[in-house]
């Protein structure tokens, strides 16, 4: 069975309808850093999407981990859900899936009003000490301040996002969680042009997209050779966050 791109499109689509496809402007999530990976055979197909970013009602910073795909494999479904219930969600979720992983431990770090607390030195991420900066470094990562010489854990986290970036992102296993272990990895993109999807743009309408799905069909990563600048840098995005 071929692979067809205006299908993958049309899931694509589907998802950005429901807001189940990530909006890079979320404003319930501060953007930190993103990740797209391609599998494919020739019968089967997937993209997955990486968000880490920080949303203040989730606590913990946390990276999300968007799948696209012919075939979802190893959903996370708990138990106590009703048959019906969970026939209704395969009915609505037939080619998504999304998971979340928090590499940054919890700890004493975290101050009030999301801010880094006072005096706190450094921070666990995925079993690794990481100091926390004095302040004249964010300036360094482009990063300015809201209320100097307090740090908001986003601010920190869009820092991290520059220094320990493979940390924060997915690891190789997580990345593929949903993806089935039969489909290799073809392609990795650490930016591209997203789709501004408050603003009623689709995956289908996006060069970026169109010539990702192209790629999925036929197997040939030179088929995306995009003209327009990526746009998937935190500063890109300013309204995230900000609900």
């Amino acid at each position: 069975m071929s692979i067809d791109a205006q299908k993958i499109l049309k899931v694509l689509d589907g998802c950005a309808e429901s807001f189940d496809f990530p909006m890079l402007d979320n404003g319930y999530v501060y953007l930190a850093a993103t990740r797209l990976s391609l599998y494919r055979t020739n019968s089967e197909w997937a993209i997955v999407i990486e968000v880490f970013g920080y949303s203040p009602r989730a606590g913990l910073p946390d990276t999300a981990i968007y799948t696209f795909a012919s075939a979802v494999c190893n959903r996370d479904i708990p138990e106590q859900n009703s048959p019906e219930w969970v026939s209704n969600h395969l009915a609505n979720h037939p080619n998504d899936d999304v998971r979340f992983v928090f590499p940054i431990e919890e700890g004493d770090w975290r101050g009030e009003n999301e801010l880094i607390a006072a005096g706190a030195t450094d921070v666990m991420v995925r079993g690794c000490k990481y100091p926390i900066p004095p302040i004249e470094q964010y300036a360094d990562h482009g990063i300015a301040l809201e209320e100097p010489p307090r740090v908001h854990v986003f601010e920190f986290c869009r820092f991290l996002a520059d220094v320990a970036r493979d940390e924060v992102l997915a690891t190789p296993e997580e990345r593929r969680i949903s993806v089935s272990a039969s489909l290799p990895q073809i392609l990795q993109l650490e930016e591209w042009c997203h789709p501004d999807l408050v603003n009623g743009e689709v995956p289908s309408e996006s060069e970026s997209f169109r010539q990702l799905a192209g790629v999925l069909a036929i197997g040939n990563t030179d088929l995306y050779r995009p003209s327009q600048a990526p746009n998937t840098h935190w500063r890109n995005w300013p309204d995230g966050g900000t609900l």
